[in-house]
């Protein structure tokens, strides 16, 4: 019997499943969970990708997986160090091929609110803005995003704000994988914990389902990986 999915693995590992041989992923600000699916990726997959961070890093082999994305802990081993302006200059010329961007809101268009939620003349919360985001979704090859939480307030119909809109492919959540067919979010595949109708029922906007499946198990390498990245279960335990 295969193993169970947590929020935490289902998360990490289905971003990481995204990323293909030969590419030059890249995980953004406050983007621990991607950064974690890249370092899981170099250890439980036989092919080679190229490995930048938003701290600068490239390629890195940190001896200590730290909290934040932006810890300069993650550019340790780096062969080299990009500025900030370089990564936005390599996306802009066509150099990355996946970006982990994240998001507060997402809508089935595949367009994403970092701004405000609310009106922006007067809104309830006022989030951190985009950073880069309105820059690298339209140029990056591929822009995957995460929700750890699955809500028709966070998966939405229409956005409060469109802080950025472009290459958005994949959506991740803790109960379903989303992938972009025919200009809107697509269901792909669904954590077995949950059913189909649940998804539909948790989800914001209207999205087709055809062809999707259960989400393929956990592997024996994925879990392994997993566990030297968070040994005592302290990633895991801030994403519920």
């Amino acid at each position: 019997m295969s193993e169970a999915w947590t929020p935490f693995s289902y998360i990490v590992v289905n971003l990481a499943r995204e990323i293909r041989p030969g590419e030059i992923a890249f995980s953004g600000v406050n983007s621990t969970l991607p950064m974690l699916a890249c370092l899981l990726a170099k250890r439980a997959y036989d092919f080679h990708f190229t490995y930048l961070n938003v701290a600068g890093g490239v390629e890195p082999v940190p001896r200590k997986i730290p909290h934040s994305s932006s810890d300069p802990a993650i550019v340790e081993g780096s062969p080299a160090l990009f500025a900030n302006e370089d990564f936005y200059d390599l996306c802009a010329r066509g150099g990355l091929d996946l970006v982990f961007l994240g998001c507060a809101q997402v809508d089935g268009e595949g367009r994403t609110n970092v701004s405000v939620i609310g009106p922006w003349d007067n809104p309830r919360v006022r989030l951190p803005g985009g950073g880069g985001a309105a820059v690298m979704m339209p140029t990056a090859g591929r822009v995957a995003t995460w929700r750890t939480e699955h809500s028709t307030r966070t998966l939405v119909e229409k956005l409060d704000f469109v802080t950025a809109a472009g290459n958005l492919q994949t959506v991740v959540t803790p109960i379903a994988v989303f992938q972009k067919r025919n200009g809107r979010l697509a269901l792909e595949s669904w954590n077995p914990q949950v059913t189909p109708d649940e998804v539909i029922e948790r989800t914001g906007f209207k999205f087709d389902a055809r062809g999707a499946r259960p989400t393929a198990p956990l592997a024996a390498r994925e879990r392994d990986a997993l566990a030297s990245l968070d040994p005592h279960g302290e990633f895991a335990a801030e994403t519920r």
